[in-house]
């Protein structure tokens, strides 16, 4: 009896392993997916010269944020570089951030772009849909100030929309449109321009935003919603530390 007994519990693993992989396989694609999230975007922190965000951020409270860019062409000058343009609520003075861009990753030694929101502290959410260097981007983070979000990026180049609708105890304490490296390694790129940028419908501008340099690269002036990051801030590249930020983690 006991060695039926023991060949019966081996059968019903083996149909539950069966039937977890029959599962697996019928998740459906194109919905985004954590599981891939290998960085975190994290709320701002400064050290003595630099920040983990690059570009304007105004202190307030805000209902939405809405801008445009262009995927620049990078040069990804090691496998750690590692940066993505977004726009969102939240983060500057707050632990939470609610934010959606695209990542380009230089792991694989080529640049590598991934469209992807994020309701920090949970990871990232990666949408499977084609981002290419030089795609024109707008993004928006929307909140009904219940904690209620819903976060929209559009592919104006190629011609996709992705939105998702999420909820998040924040407190809508900024709003920015930045860069972000969380392993605070750029690639080389010449200029990244943001445009029509908006908050609660009104040129980002009239929030009086402030400018923060990161690794290297600074914010031209704002004007009616639009600004470019180039090469030139207080902390050249070579320079950067390797020393993650509290909140920016890489697993």
């Amino acid at each position: 009896m006991a060695t039926h007994s023991a060949r019966r519990n081996l059968s019903r693993t083996r149909t539950a392993a069966a039937a977890m992989l029959l599962a697996a396989a019928l998740i459906p694609v194109g919905t985004g997916t954590s599981v891939a999230a290998t960085h975190t975007f994290a709320p701002f922190a400064k050290s003595f010269q630099d920040s983990n965000w690059g570009g304007y951020v105004a202190q307030g409270s805000f209902s939405s944020i809405s801008g445009s860019w262009t995927e620049p062409q990078v040069t990804c000058n090691s496998s750690d570089d590692l940066f993505a343009p977004w726009v969102g609520l939240d983060g500057y003075g707050s632990q939470t951030v609610e934010q959606t861009g695209v990542q380009t990753d230089c792991s694989s030694g080529q640049p590598v772009l991934s469209a992807w929101y994020e309701m920090y502290p949970a990871a990232p959410v990666y949408w499977n849909d084609p981002v290419s260097e030089g795609d024109s981007m707008t993004a928006s983070v929307v909140s009904d100030g219940g904690g209620d979000y819903t976060l929209t990026l559009t592919d104006n180049t190629q011609g996709w929309t992705e939105h998702t609708d999420q909820n998040l105890g924040a407190q809508n304490a900024s709003a920015e449109a930045v860069i972000e490296s969380p392993s605070q390694s750029y690639p080389s790129f010449d200029e990244l321009d943001f445009s029509g940028v908006t908050v609660d419908g009104q040129p980002f501008d009239n929030a009086n935003p402030q400018p923060l340099d990161s690794g290297g690269y600074t914010p031209g002036p704002l004007q009616n919603g639009s600004f470019s990051m180039t090469p030139g801030g207080d902390v050249a590249r070579t320079q950067q530390s390797h020393h993650l930020r509290p909140g920016s983690i890489r697993y």
